[in-house]
């Protein structure tokens, strides 16, 4: 029965999209878990490039299933402007499910989201402004709206009146805005009900049948650990659980049925929005890396902060998450570099720490210790096999896994689903 999971292990945007869309090859189905359209996958395959939101990337294999479980909040106008995108490029998505247990971002979550940021000012998060946040304090707070909701359209339309009468008192009274027309929204997802009804159901049967059938599945992240309500810089994060225990609760898969799971760090660090990062550089080395790799968010657009590798804290993500094995993406992108360095402690007041600080206060005063290695300066794309890997760029690889305590079982030297090194198969 295996089961894996690929959790990202930085503050996301490692890769991801690109290792599932590789090893959803070998999988029967590919279950998305957490988050929302605020976190976007790229995919490049022979199609071309595709920026993904809310389908998992195994949705370009045929006989894939390809599931939104419930784990993750549904922007519905989001996922069928991404479902015709991808029809009209020739990609089949009769396959796609969608939990029924999968809260709703509504029209009031997003205005609300905006309205929160603009009222922290300086001291605001850097959302996406997607409306995560609140659809996902709803949820916590019991006044959330389901996908399986809208099966029911007179009891969809009694609860929306509920919450929508709260919403409109904190509109009006809170932020002086007018109020939402219950029949607008009404009408509005009823649209969507139509709609998506064929593709909404009970996903957690669905999974159990495939284990008890010894299929196999792939469990793909979004976002990254440290960027986890819990473990991550809070509250400079996400609002919902981007860890290995969150795979099992927003997919409804028991844990002892995980086989694998596979932590997926970038050769170096990256961060969209606000808070903390140790290794950020703030200099030519920062900007030539943003620009290699043209680091720009796929769902936002903003340009990444980039920095060198931190291993505190990949250590830190490798503990929470108990990998079996990680991925190191973007090798490639440190081709030319005449010099590459690892983050191997933080200075904090004088004195050497090597544990992740739990508060943003301390790490925000935490300055990086490195260790320098030699660069290899020549292309690796065309590598296909660890020990075809320049001297130097091996080097680097083995020095990861020390300090990160675990072995690099695949290794991406470029976008395309070819530029892999495989050192374990997972299925």
């Amino acid at each position: 029965m295996p089961v894996v999971a690929i959790i990202g292990a930085q503050w996301g945007d490692e890769g991801k999209g690109k290792i599932v869309d590789m090893l959803a090859a070998r999988a029967r189905y590919v279950v998305r878990f957490s988050g929302g359209d605020n976190a976007g996958h790229t995919v490049v395959n022979p199609r071309g490039e595709f920026k993904l939101r809310l389908t998992p990337s195994g949705v370009f294999y045929p006989g894939v299933v390809s599931v939104i479980g419930n784990g993750v909040a549904v922007n519905l106008a989001v996922l069928g402007q991404e479902v015709d995108e991808l029809t009209a490029r020739g990609v089949d998505t009769s396959r796609l499910r969608l939990s029924d247990r999968a809260h709703l971002i509504m029209p009031y979550h997003i205005i609300l989201d905006g309205l929160q940021e603009e009222a922290l000012g300086a001291k605001a998060i850097g959302t996406t402004l997607k409306g995560i946040g609140p659809a996902f304090a709803d949820k916590v707070a019991r006044c959330g709206i389901r996908a399986g909701d809208l099966l029911d359209k007179a009891v969809f339309r009694q609860r929306l009146a509920t919450v929508l009468e709260q919403k409109n008192r904190l509109l009006t009274m809170a932020y002086g805005k007018s109020p939402l027309s219950l029949d607008e929204i009404y009408a509005q997802y009823c649209v969507y009900a139509d709609r998506w009804a064929p593709y909404i159901c009970d996903t957690t049967a669905l999974l159990a049948g495939a284990i008890a059938r010894d299929e196999a599945v792939l469990l793909e992240g979004a976002q990254g650990t440290l960027l986890d309500p819990d473990f991550g810089t809070y509250p400079f994060g996400t609002s919902s659980s981007p860890t290995v225990g969150n795979a099992c609760l927003g997919s409804g898969i028991p844990p002892r049925y995980l086989s694998y799971v596979l932590g997926v760090y970038k050769a170096y660090q990256t961060r969209v929005g606000g808070g903390p990062m140790p290794t950020e550089l703030k200099d030519e080395t920062g900007e030539k890396i943003r620009e290699i790799a043209r680091e720009y968010g796929t769902v936002s657009g903003r340009p990444r902060r980039c920095g060198w590798f931190d291993a505190v804290a990949a250590r830190f993500a490798c503990r929470i998450n108990g990998f079996d094995g990680i991925a190191i993406t973007r090798l490639d992108v440190l081709d030319s570099m005449p010099v590459v360095r690892i983050c191997t402690g933080y200075e904090l007041d004088g004195k050497l720490i090597t544990d992740f600080p739990a508060g943003v206060a301390v790490l925000e005063r935490c300055r990086p210790v490195y260790e320098e290695l030699p660069g290899w300066r020549e292309p690796i794309g065309r590598v296909r096999s660890y020990k075809e890997l320049p001297l130097n760029a091996r080097k680097y690889i083995r020095r990861l896994e020390e300090l990160i305590g675990c072995p690099a079982v695949l290794i991406s030297v470029g976008q395309h689903r070819e530029q892999t090194i495989v050192r374990k198969q997972l299925f």
